[in-house]
């Protein structure tokens, strides 16, 4: 499992310049706010170019400014949890997660969703809808969204934001888990130290 990231990028007066190349199961980005954490998945994910580069996860490369690569995002087929969890208002939880299914060729999926369920343990919640999810129920189920579309690795941006300390918890168990029990790489956008430390020992950092 390996990210190699080399990347130049400006927005406005921010320059974001990161060079790095990690083996671990789970890697973490630091940095204070507004210096491109962000962005940077994005990158990897395919939503923004960089202005040049190269992005390869497990020697498959996503993107070489040199050599004129730039794959699409559907096939770099990253799992993104995003901060806000992005769940669809109109959908029950078991619609969203089909949603994300449905984002997968099927020849891709290598987990389920009865396996995904069972695995974040919201089987209770599949009939409601996310505005009556607790801030870490919504979050366990943007995660299962974002593994039953197949992904080949996980971005992760500060999943643990606006959560209180049990609900961080029980997010930071999940996160153990999907390090520990699915051999996918993830990256890891998070501003605690203490929380940084206890999921790896490989720490990216911007600037």
């Amino acid at each position: 499992m390996s990210f190699e990231i080399a990347l130049r990028h400006r927005i406005g007066e921010t320059a974001i310049a990161l060079d790095a190349h990690s083996t671990e199961p789970l890697t973490a980005l630091v940095g204070p706010s507004g210096i491109g954490k962000t962005t940077v998945l994005n990158m990897i994910a395919g939503l923004v170019q960089p202005d040049c580069g190269r992005i390869a996860v497990n020697g498959n490369v996503l993107f070489d400014s040199a050599a004129g690569m730039d794959l699409p995002p559907e096939v770099r087929r990253a799992g993104y949890v995003f901060q806000d969890n992005r769940l669809f208002p109109h959908m029950r939880v078991r619609a969203n997660l089909a949603y994300g299914e449905r984002l997968s060729r099927p020849e891709h999926r290598w987990i389920g969703q009865a396996e995904v369920v069972a695995f974040l343990g919201i089987g209770h919640l599949l009939d409601r809808w996310p505005a009556t999810l607790s801030g870490g129920e919504a979050r366990r189920v943007a995660i299962g969204r974002a593994l039953l579309a197949a992904p080949r690795f996980l971005l992760m941006d500060e999943p643990l934001t606006s959560l209180d300390a049990a609900r961080g918890e029980e997010i930071l168990r999940v996160v153990e888990r999907i390090r520990d029990e699915l051999a996918i790489p993830i990256l890891y956008v998070s501003h605690s130290p203490l929380e940084v430390a206890r999921l790896t020992s490989c720490v990216l950092r911007l600037p």
